[in-house]
């Protein structure tokens, strides 16, 4: 096979880890390691090529053999998504009206509308440097509020604008950056991307947002808070929920590689869901290149 087949079998192998059927233009934006336009990809998936024995494909959907029923999974998780997302772009204005949050991003299965229909509401949200903690204890107070409500933020990853180049650089990680939804701050998004630019090595046509939203934000009463905090008053707070959180957490993530806790992130994966992840994918490439007859090289992770 050529190094596109290979390419475009590993999106769909790391897809259905996620029990996700892929659309030609996602599978495009998904081929791994292998720059092409989508005419290129979509050869490879039409009949007759070497990759067709491996694949089933049902109306817009491309999938691996056997995972026929995925195609019934994907619309309904689909509809699960477009409900939740309008309640996702709402609190995300509201974290966006927070004092010092420079980005909101909708992460996770709700970022490709592959949830069910109580999934939490997962972001990643940008600090001004300086403010990180003091800023999440903020947005602790609203998952709280919208716990009342019975909605279930999840708001797991942190950075300073300090801290955007990521040291983790795994076919994990670039999907997380290519997969989610910018909401607010579209020039820290597009900062953050240029400064993790290794991406491409994974993901080469991944290039900018999957899509976007213009949710809007509060920022005149936020302004005013940060006028505020911008003293001695505030620096203190902001090192006293600094120095308690990071005991608490590091000693609850301790031996994990996944967390993270310092002045400029505060990256709480205690499940190790991108470990989890890599490994199953693993398993599964090993298994369906066995119908290859020979071992295929996969990118590394």
């Amino acid at each position: 096979m050529k190094p596109l087949h290979l390419g475009v079998l590993q999106a769909l192998v790391y897809a259905d880890v996620f029990d996700y059927p892929l659309t030609l233009p996602e599978l495009h934006r998904y081929t791994v390691g292998v720059a092409a336009s989508l005419s290129e990809v979509a050869q490879t998936v039409s009949p007759g090529s070497p990759l067709a024995p491996l694949l089933h494909r049902e109306g817009p959907f491309v999938m691996l053999a056997g995972r026929e029923e995925l195609a019934a999974v994907r619309r309904a998780r689909a509809a699960h998504a477009h409900r939740l997302w309008p309640r996702a772009l709402a609190y995300a204005r509201h974290l966006a009206g927070l004092p010092f949050v420079r980005m909101v991003a909708v992460t996770g299965a709700l970022a490709v509308d592959n949830v069910e229909a109580e999934d939490d509401l997962d972001y990643l949200v940008v600090t001004e440097t300086g403010y990180l903690w003091l800023c999440r204890a903020l947005v602790i107070g609203l998952v709280r509020l919208a716990a009342q409500r019975g909605d279930v933020l999840c708001p797991n990853y942190f950075l300073s604008t300090a801290a955007l180049r990521l040291g983790d650089h795994s076919l994990f990680t670039a999907h997380e950056l290519a997969q989610m939804v910018p909401v607010v701050g579209l020039d820290v998004y597009a900062r953050m991307r240029r400064l993790n630019a290794w991406t491409a090595r994974f993901l080469p046509n991944a290039v900018g947002p999957p899509r976007t939203f213009h949710a809007g934000s509060r920022r005149r009463l936020a302004r005013a808070a940060e006028w505020a905090l911008r003293s001695p008053l505030g620096r203190g707070l902001e090192r006293w929920e600094r120095n308690r959180k990071i005991q608490l957490f590091a000693q609850q993530g301790r031996g994990i590689p996944e967390v993270h806790f310092s002045a400029h992130r505060c990256k709480g994966h205690f499940h190790q869901h991108g470990r989890r992840t890599l490994e199953a994918f693993q398993r599964r490439w090993q298994r369906v290149t066995a119908a290859l007859g020979h071992p295929a090289e996969m990118l590394s992770l």
